[in-house]
This record gives C-alpha cells, sequence and structure tokens, in this order.
C-alpha cells in the first residue's frame, strides 16, 4: 500500500479493509460494507488486504484462495461467499475453500493448485507484514486517509466515522 490517501491510478480514496476470513467480525462487517457500495459507489474503492490471525487454522489458505479468486476476476464476490459461511470453513478447511470457488463458478481446480503450489504466499505475507507496521492487531481494520480505525474490538461507530472521513476527502479532492 502506497502512503497516499487516494489510489495511485485515481483520485477517489481508498479504504483499506485488513480482514480475515475465519472471522466471525469480519463477517459482520460485510453489511457496512455494501453500505459503503451503496454510498459511494466507484468514488470510495475499497481494497481487501489480508491479516490472517493465528488462532484460526484456516484463515491463510482462505487469504491465499481469495488472491486467487481475484486474479480471476471474482475476489470479492468470493471473500463474501466464504464469510457469510465462515462455520463451514471451521470444520471443512481448505476442500470448503475449493467447493465455494466451484460454486461461484472459478476454476476451482487452478484455485486449488493455487493453494498447493503457495503462488499468492507473498502477497498474503506482504499484507501481514504491513498490517503490522502500521499497529493493525485485529480484524477487521480499515485504513483511510490515513487513518486506522480498529473494528475487532467494536463496529459501533465505525461506518459513520469513515463516511466522515471519505466526505471529506471527495470534498478535498
Amino acid at each position: 500500500m502506497n502512503d497516499s490517501a487516494t489510489s495511485p491510478s485515481t483520485d477517489r480514496p481508498v479504504l483499506d479493509v485488513w480482514c480475515e476470513l475465519q472471522c466471525p467480525d469480519c463477517r459482520s462487517a460485510l453489511d457496512d460494507l455494501h453500505a459503503l457500495r451503496e454510498r459511494y459507489g466507484d468514488r470510495l474503492e475499497l481494497r481487501l488486504r489480508h491479516f490472517p490471525l493465528p488462532k484460526h487454522k484456516h484463515a491463510f489458505a482462505a487469504a491465499q484462495a481469495a488472491e486467487e479468486a481475484m486474479a480471476q476476476g471474482q475476489g470479492w464476490p468470493y471473500v463474501e461467499a466464504v464469510l457469510g459461511r465462515v462455520a463451514e470453513l471451521d470444520r471443512k478447511g481448505e476442500p470448503f475453500l475449493v467447493e465455494v470457488a466451484r460454486g461461484l463458478g472459478l476454476d476451482a481446480e487452478e484455485l486449488d493448485t493455487a493453494l498447493v503450489d503457495g503462488r499468492h504466499i507473498l502477497a498474503v505475507d506482504a499484507d501481514q507484514a504491513e498490517g503490522q507496521a502500521i499497529g493493525v492487531t485485529g480484524t477487521p481494520t480499515y485504513v483511510i486517509g490515513g487513518q486506522r480505525l480498529d473494528g475487532g474490538k467494536s463496529q459501533d461507530g465505525l461506518r459513520t466515522r469513515i463516511e466522515e472521513i471519505a466526505d471529506g476527502l471527495l470534498r478535498d479532492a
């Protein structure tokens, strides 16, 4: 991630969403993300950042699978599908990640191969290292306009705060 509050390719603000796909709090945050997408559309870039927590056994594999889904053009739908069924990920593990890909019409075999060959490990590691460097300790955590907002303990008021910052960034653009 660059230090800019806007995407390098556009003048729109960026909301980095530090997420973990086995996290029930991240599943709860989906409603806020949908509301933000509805309010801002293409004027706000939502960017998934991975922060797999050691307490969740399948989180690192899920982050890699999400990266492969992004490479196949279905990143956010995949993330939402996995988060919507966190309990199944807990029970089934990596086979569930492939099952979700198949259900979305992705190349499930390629996703499975990506989990085996580890082609997305560096991207996930880089996100996690950057998150640690900026003080992310739990998920979801948001970064917008240089401000870090921690939703791991409570999400109360976070969407309102994100909207205030985004509105200011859009006004100043």
